[in-house]
């Protein structure tokens, strides 16, 4: 491996520049929406019962666009029942953007925000040491998981917040989608972070299994356009080669023959499908629900 290849995590802000590309790129937020349009309504029809307040965890709420939309759907679920919704983010750019986004919204009178600037491990040693587990009705963690390094010991310490018919809602790529054979096949050869970790739905599901924690699994299409990844010098292309691979400048660092080998992959069945003259790459999500 190429010894000047490293991380796309290890530069903010190149990471969020390219994370906004991919959603600008990606079916991934309609893909979202679709699911707690259809799905969420049923999953949360209980957690409010018999409560004077509904409180929310958010676990990476990035910068709130799909956070609202969920709180959305439990305003509309239990009306005029005050909302309490605190969002654990490491991100200082996100959550002012996350601000932003509540600044310009309408309809949030019954929700009091609280954002704190942590990863979930920082935010789970900080409870702990308070010893106050304050215990949750809804806790939902959005393509987040990548970034801890104790999944197991996450998703327990997590369980064990919730209240009374409470759920957690976990999104993660599916054990279907190309980001799974493109980490099985190429993750050795792209430089690795302490920060993140390739799994999908199939690992957390299994997991779970160990933990011996009750959840379902739900699959959704998703996809991601990929098509300007393959002309040369392209802005959005680079950044999206950047995303798909989590290397910074990829294009100009990686070795030719690994992006030669990438490039002919990707446009394979396995990872796409060429539709009306576009790649598009398979993005599909598993929305997993778990059980107090």
């Amino acid at each position: 491996m190429a010894s000047s290849m490293r991380s796309l995590v290890s530069d903010h802000s190149r990471y969020v520049e390219s994370f906004r590309r991919f959603l600008n790129n990606s079916t991934e937020h309609q893909c979202m929406q679709e699911f707690l349009d259809n799905k969420l309504p049923g999953i949360i029809a209980r957690i409010g019962d018999k409560k004077s307040e509904i409180k929310i965890l958010s676990i990476g709420g990035g910068a709130g666009e799909i956070d609202l939309h969920i709180l959305s759907k439990v305003q509309a679920q239990y009306p005029g029942v005050p909302i309490k919704n605190e969002v654990v983010e490491p991100s200082a750019e996100q959550i002012a953007k996350y601000k932003e986004v509540v600044a310009k919204s309408s309809n949030l009178e019954n929700i009091k925000f609280a954002w704190h600037k942590e990863t979930s491990s920082e935010y789970k040693n900080r409870i702990m040491e308070k010893k106050e587990l304050q215990k949750w009705d809804f806790i939902h963690m959005i393509q987040m998981l990548y970034y801890v390094k104790d999944i197991p010991a996450t998703l327990k310490f997590f369980h064990s917040l919730l209240a009374t018919n409470a759920k957690i809602l976990i999104i993660v790529v599916s054990g279907t989608s190309g980001w799974d054979k493109l980490w099985k096949k190429y993750g050795s050869r792209l430089p690795r972070d302490d920060l993140c970790q390739y799994i999908t739905a199939t690992d957390v599901t299994q997991m779970m299994d160990k933990l011996g924690i009750k959840y379902e699994c739900h699959d959704l299409p998703s996809t991601m356009d990929i098509s300007d990844c393959f002309i040369d010098g392209n802005e959005n292309g680079v950044l999206l080669w950047d995303f798909l691979t989590e290397t910074c400048n990829f294009n100009t660092t990686a070795p030719p023959e690994l992006k030669a080998e990438i490039t002919k992959a990707l446009q394979e069945p396995e990872f796409s499908v060429k539709k009306n003259g576009k790649v598009l790459f398979n993005n599909n999500l598993s929305f997993i629900v778990v059980e107090a």
